[in-house]
């Protein structure tokens, strides 16, 4: 794909949602990072609903830490995997209260360290709590930009590393959340909506659908 249909192909997706946002629910970057952390293998939907009930009562790395183990896998039973994650949650406040004085750190090198963080997770918190120009690679991005043609790669990183260079400056920071909504919601991973595509005259997809 040539750099003027990737130019276009933003400046539409930026025309129809100018201020793009995350489907998570969160107040402060320590709620964004637990709640991308928990959205492992879970869905925002459900990930908020937990949340919604989580945060009333602890929001802070001090409060969720007393929680403990026990006390946070109450609030988050509903989400798969959560005696993991209660674990990597309660530890990862630990870290946060002790190296970080309760602030989540805004470089990738230390939010890696911390339990349940992977490069997809700080890449989400790095772009969306701190506005850095990086771009997290999930199952819908890689899809989509492998679909699409806009980013064609192997495996996540190579997306990722493609997107950062491939993407208009001026659109990087929140190529992020159209692909990802893109994904969800049109360039569905079994049917795609290609009839009702803002890109599909841009898109290089050979199977095109009529779906809409």
């Amino acid at each position: 794909m040539n750099a003027a249909k990737r130019r276009e192909i933003f400046r539409r997706l930026h025309e129809d949602n100018p201020e793009p946002k995350t489907e998570l629910a969160y107040a402060s970057p320590f709620e964004l990072l637990i709640a991308v952390i928990l959205s492992a293998q879970a869905t925002d939907v459900g990930v908020n609903k937990a949340t919604a009930k989580l945060y009333p009562v602890a929001n802070t790395p001090e409060t969720i830490y007393a929680l403990g183990v026990a006390g946070l896998s109450e609030y988050i039973k509903t989400i798969g995997l959560y005696n993991s994650k209660a674990k990597n949650v309660i530890e990862t406040c630990r870290l946060l209260i002790e190296r970080h004085a309760s602030q989540v750190p805004d470089n990738r090198e230390a939010l890696e360290a911390l339990p349940g963080v992977g490069r997809k997770t700080a890449n989400v918190v790095l772009n969306t709590a701190f506005r850095h120009p990086v771009m997290a690679v999930d199952t819908h991005i890689f899809r989509v930009s492998n679909r699409t043609g806009i980013a064609p790669g192997k495996n996540v990183v190579d997306v990722e590393h493609k997107l950062v260079k491939f993407v208009p400056k001026e659109y990087l920071l929140d190529a992020h959340h159209w692909l990802i909504l893109h994904g969800r919601y049109v360039c569905q991973a079994r049917k795609p909506r290609c009839g009702s595509c803002r890109i599909e005259d841009l898109c290089e997809y050979r199977d095109k659908t009529a779906i809409d």
